[in-house]
């Protein structure tokens, strides 16, 4: 079956990327428009000729885009590809189906879990060529193979890290942001980990996700609610993720932001996932809370989990289980298996955390600077410099310690 998303849509993912496009890439945007429902139409009848006239168009567009613009569109070219697999494949030549999936990968197609499930592959499955190609896909794109040989840190590291800090709830800034937006209420009289949860859904269902544009400058809750409410907007994963964040701090509860990453081994993929980690007092541990997806994970005891120990539960192959009422803007309810196995297992590869959680954080003024901590598996291949610094504005710390990184 050829990729559910769409060639429109891959036009849309493009348009929010923040790089500048030229006229070429341009170019490319109006033959989709105009004609990348041809593809669409040419894999439902099967017809290759019609197909590869379409692609030949494409690719003489295509060859024009600098280096970047063909790394940020490999997605594209890459699934246009897979697309000419599957009708080859249909149609039983083996060696084109063959040849149009190595270049498939070649432009970058890494969606292993896909390739394994799809039946326009079958005649072609146990070709030797298509075997070889696909155990090639797996290092790169089976992600929970890739999480597998990431479990291994370092509990002896000790290089020079910042500490933690969480900003005290007595900060004029969460107090005005508890009581504009009366949070007591909100959180509830329950125990802690109730009002975790309240505020997860109150979050999640007053802002809605929106991927495809930046958030607004000025980051900080009590402001990006109202740009979010006055301009009918949403805000990204990272956006998001500090707003509750700073409904957690104003509450007294410590919480981080954790940008979760992938190893990104074809270095083509920007996407990442950013989340919340909350310490509950009463559990005394880290819970993963993510408002993107009004998504938490418990045990098979119904216990609920660390980013850590889901983590490791993907590793080893322990029991898993998000709760039934995780969903995207609710919309599209959310599985364990899309959401943790695949783009989660994905997304765990490496960590990042600010040293010091706070409001405004990541807002950008004069002179201000933030420190980040970045926990790596000793699988990842950039290991070094253990810090590195971005204009005299951003440190990234590098640590191989998870106990040092999940301290409280």
């Amino acid at each position: 079956m050829k990729m559910k998303t769409t060639l429109l849509l891959f036009l849309l993912m493009s348009m929010h990327q923040l790089i500048a496009q030229t006229t070429q890439s341009q170019k490319i945007d109006e033959f989709i428009t105009q004609k990348g429902d041809g593809f669409d139409i040419a894999y439902d009848k099967k017809d290759e000729k019609a197909y590869n006239t379409l692609l030949s168009e494409y690719l003489v567009l295509h060859e024009k885009l600098s280096v970047d613009e063909k790394k940020e569109r490999s997605y594209e070219l890459s699934n246009i590809y897979y697309n000419l697999t599957c009708i080859y494949s249909l149609l039983d030549n083996k060696s084109s189906a063959i040849n149009c999936f190595k270049k498939s990968i070649d432009a970058g197609y890494n969606d292993y879990g896909h390739v394994q499930l799809d039946t326009d592959l079958d005649n072609i499955r146990k070709e030797k060529d298509f075997i070889a190609l696909n155990n090639k896909l797996k290092l790169t794109g089976d992600y929970l193979f890739i999480l597998k040989r990431a479990n291994k840190y370092n509990l002896s590291d000790s290089r020079p890290l910042p500490k933690f800090n969480y900003q005290s709830s007595d900060n004029p800034n969460l107090m005005a942001l508890r009581k504009g937006f009366n949070l007591d209420s909100i959180a509830g009289q329950g125990n802690d980990v109730l009002k975790i949860l309240n505020l997860l859904h109150w979050v999640h269902n007053l802002v809605p996700h929106d991927g495809n544009h930046d958030n607004p400058e000025v980051k900080n809750a009590l402001s990006m609610i109202n740009v979010c409410k006055k301009d009918g907007r949403g805000l990204n994963c990272r956006g998001l993720a500090l707003v509750l964040n700073e409904c957690y701090l104003a509450m007294g509860i410590k919480s981080r932001i954790v940008t979760c990453y992938p190893k990104d081994i074809l270095k083509i993929d920007p996407d990442c996932h950013v989340i919340n980690s909350v310490y509950s007092e009463s559990l005394k541990k880290w819970l993963w809370i993510d408002p993107t997806f009004n998504a938490y994970v418990i045990n098979e005891k119904g216990e609920m989990l660390s980013i850590e120990e889901v983590r490791e539960r993907l590793i080893t192959d322990k029991t898993l289980i998000l709760n039934p009422d995780a969903n995207w803007n609710n919309q599209n309810p959310q599985t364990k298996e899309d959401y943790l196995y695949n783009y989660m297992a994905k997304n765990l590869y490496m960590l990042e955390c600010p040293a010091t959680s706070e409001y405004d954080m990541e807002t950008p003024r004069e002179g201000k600077t933030i420190s980040y901590i970045k926990l790596l598996p000793l699988d990842y291949d950039n290991q070094k410099p253990d810090k590195e610094e971005s204009e005299g504005k951003i440190t990234i710390f590098k640590t191989n310690n998870p106990k040092v990184f999940w301290e409280h």
